[in-house]
C-alpha cells in the first residue's frame, strides 16, 4: 500500500458532494509562494495549495451557543491552535499568530510524519496530557530556547495532536470552499485511512445534539475548557470569527482578599490581590480583580486601607513579572485576611489563575479560613475522556 492519496479515495468529499462542488485544485493556488528565493538552502517549494501563513478560522465568545440543525459541537481543547502541513517529508507546525511551532514539539512533526499520506492540511489543537488531565504547564514550557530541554520535555510528556478540520486532503485538494459537513466527512475517512493505530493524532469528537452537549458538561464537570459551536453549511472562513462561535466553561470561586494595588494614577484601589489557604493554613496569592464599579471605589479604597498592614500573604506573594502577566507587581499593600470577595474564572493551574478573574459580590457570610485552594484543584475527570477510544 503506497504512501499518497490512491489509498481508497480516503481524504476526498463523497462522490455526491464532490459532484456539485468545484474542485479547487483545478484552479491557481489560493497564496502559495513558488518564489525560490525565500526558501531556505535545500527547502523545497511549497506544492500545497494553500501558503504556510493561513490564519486559522476562529470563533466569537457567546454566553450561550446557538442551537439549530445548522450547527455541530464539538468540545473546546486547552492547548496550541496549530495548522499543520504535510509536503513529502516536510512537516510545518503553524501557530494561530501565524509563527512556527516545530522546533518545540518535535514528537508532534514525527507523530505527521507516521501519517500514511504524503500530502495534506490539518486544522486542531496541540494539547499535553499529563497525569490523567491536559497540562497548559506542560504545553508552556515547551516554548524554550534550548533544543535539549525540548527534547528532554517532548520524551517526558509527549504531544498529542486533536485534529477538527481538513484543509487540503490527501490528493493535495484544497477543501476550504467546501461546507464543513463535507470537510468533517473527509476528515474521519481521512484519519480511518491514513492514521496509523497508536499515532498520537486524536479525532476530535462532534455532534449535532445539544442534549450529548450537556452530558459533556455532566460528565467532565472543569475539566472541560468550553464548546465550539459551527456553521455546517459553511465554508472554511480563513482568518475570520463568522460562522463559529465559543462558549467557555466558567466557574466561581470564593478567595480571601491578601492585598491590593493602587491604581497607576492617584490614591484610588486599582485591583485587589486574591488569596487561598494551603492544607498547612498558609495563604498564597492566586491572581487579582479589578472590575469594581468606579463609583464604589473609593469607599473600597477606605475599606481596604483600615485593614492595611502585615500578614498579607504567608505563602507565595506577589512578585516580579509571571507567565501570565508581564505587569509589575512588586509594589502592593499587605492586609489582615479578613475580607472574602466571589469572582469568576476560566482557569486554574499552576497554583493561579490563568486570566484576571471578575469579581460578583463580597461575601461578609464566609470565613476567610474556609477559602481553601481544593475548591479550584483540577477534578480528576478530563476532556480527553470524551476522545474516541484510541486505535490500538
Amino acid at each position: 500500500m503506497g504512501r499518497g492519496g490512491t489509498r481508497g479515495g480516503a481524504g476526498r468529499l463523497p462522490d455526491r458532494q464532490r459532484a456539485s462542488a468545484p474542485r479547487e485544485s483545478r484552479g491557481p493556488l489560493e497564496a502559495a509562494s513558488r518564489d525560490s528565493q525565500s526558501l531556505q538552502a535545500g527547502e523545497r517549494p511549497v506544492t500545497l495549495p494553500l501558503a504556510r501563513a493561513y490564519p486559522p478560522m476562529e470563533a466569537r465568545l457567546v454566553d450561550e451557543l446557538p442551537t439549530g440543525s445548522d450547527y455541530q459541537y464539538e468540545p473546546k481543547w486547552d492547548g496550541f491552535r496549530c495548522v499543520v502541513f504535510r509536503d513529502g517529508d516536510k512537516v510545518d507546525l503553524m501557530s494561530k499568530a501565524g509563527k512556527p511551532l516545530a522546533r518545540y514539539f518535535p514528537d508532534v512533526v514525527e507523530t505527521i510524519r507516521a501519517v500514511e499520506a504524503d500530502r495534506f492540511v490539518l486544522d486542531g489543537e496541540i494539547v499535553v496530557p499529563h497525569g490523567g488531565s491536559l497540562s497548559f504547564d506542560e504545553l508552556l514550557l515547551r516554548i524554550h530556547p534550548a533544543r535539549s530541554r525540548v527534547l528532554t520535555l517532548s520524551a517526558a510528556h509527549p504531544a498529542t495532536f486533536i485534529v477538527f478540520d481538513l484543509l487540503v486532503d490527501a490528493d493535495g485538494n484544497s477543501l476550504v470552499k467546501e461546507p464543513l459537513a463535507g470537510r468533517r466527512d473527509a476528515l474521519e475517512a481521512f484519519v480511518r485511512d491514513f492514521v496509523p493505530k497508536g499515532a498520537r493524532v486524536r479525532l476530535s469528537p462532534v455532534t449535532t445534539s445539544m442534549v450529548t452537549v450537556k452530558k459533556w458538561f455532566r460528565s467532565v464537570g472543569g475539566g472541560l475548557d468550553g464548546v465550539i459551536a459551527k456553521r455546517r453549511d459553511l465554508a472554511y472562513l480563513s482568518g475570520t470569527r463568522d460562522g463559529m462561535q465559543k462558549m467557555k466553561s466558567m466557574r466561581t470561586a470564593e478567595c480571601v482578599v491578601g492585598g491590593f494595588r493602587y491604581a497607576s494614577k492617584g490614591k484610588i484601589m486599582g485591583s485587589l490581590l486574591l488569596g487561598l489557604y494551603d492544607d498547612g493554613g498558609l495563604l498564597h496569592h492566586v491572581g487579582f480583580t479589578s472590575n469594581i464599579p468606579n463609583p464604589e471605589k473609593p469607599a473600597v479604597t477606605k475599606r481596604l486601607e483600615a485593614l492595611a498592614g502585615k500578614p498579607g500573604f504567608t505563602g507565595q506573594a506577589p512578585g516580579g513579572p509571571s507567565r501570565w502577566s508581564t505587569e509589575r507587581s512588586s509594589e502592593w499593600e499587605p492586609l489582615t485576611p479578613k475580607l472574602v470577595v466571589e469572582v469568576r474564572y476560566d482557569h486554574f493551574s499552576g497554583g493561579r489563575f490563568r486570566h484576571g478573574t471578575s469579581f460578583l459580590r463580597w461575601r461578609p457570610d464566609k470565613p476567610p479560613a474556609r477559602c481553601t485552594i481544593e475548591q479550584v484543584e483540577q477534578e480528576g475527570r478530563s476532556a480527553l475522556a470524551l476522545l474516541p477510544r484510541a486505535r490500538g
